[in-house]
């Protein structure tokens, strides 16, 4: 089994800001490239950090309501800092939280979850930037025919894990949802096979309706 790699979903044509584009000339980036959020690079084309929309409407938000009705919300120092900005390198997070090509689909997004951000920028050995994974490009393991998920479990965990015969155990996948029908000769080889399946990229669920030859669950008497 082989979960697909940050290379395989990347986006490759990456557009970035330099680290001292003006903040107008961002906001036209964002715009004339229809994203929400590009990396800051230096002149070796290291990301240094990403500006996002949201970094941007910090300058919006610290200004005050001519009207006097909308008090001005308290901020940190830091966002202060960056409402006040006048360049990229100013309004953006930082430091970029970057991934590898090789990394796999279940490493980018464990990295993605425990940063809480939306993209990282994709590196390579020398911290060259390559590309730019999303949480869109991640979930695009969901949209995989479900003809090529049967046929990975099938082959992949059935028979080359497992070891099982094709007419053993088989597997019905619709819209991602996955139904394991069969016998196998021990009990303890049923949580194995779901939990295998269950890491099959583009698997929704999985339900098993396995009957077994052998309980060799632990017995209780002494």
């Amino acid at each position: 089994m082989r979960h697909r790699t940050v290379a395989e979903l990347m986006t490759r044509d990456v557009v970035r800001a330099r680290r001292d584009l003006p903040f107008k000339e961002i906001v036209k980036l964002l715009s004339e490239n229809d994203v929400t959020a590009v990396p800051v690079v230096d002149e070796l084309d290291r990301p240094l950090g990403v500006v996002s929309e949201a970094d941007l409407l910090r300058k919006s938000s610290d200004q005050s309501d001519p009207s006097g009705l909308t008090p001005i919300p308290h901020i940190e120092a830091w966002e202060r800092a960056k409402a006040e900005g006048a360049r990229a390198e100013e309004i953006m997070s930082a430091p970029a939280v970057c991934a590898r090509p090789e990394w796999t689909v279940v490493e980018a997004a464990r990295l993605m979850e425990v940063q809480n951000v939306k993209r990282l920028p994709v590196v390579d050995e020398t911290d060259k930037l390559l590309g730019v994974v999303s949480r869109g490009d991640l979930l695009r393991i969901f949209l995989r025919r479900d003809q090529a998920i049967r046929e990975e479990i099938d082959r992949d965990v059935l028979q080359q894990t497992m070891g099982l015969a094709p007419s053993a155990v088989t597997a019905e996948v619709r819209e991602g949802q996955v139904v394991l029908r069969g016998t196998v000769e021990f009990k303890s080889l049923i949580p194995i096979i779901e939990r295998l399946c269950r890491s099959v990229d583009g698997v929704v669920s999985v339900a098993e309706q396995l009957s077994y030859r052998t309980d060799d669950g632990r017995s209780d008497s002494h």
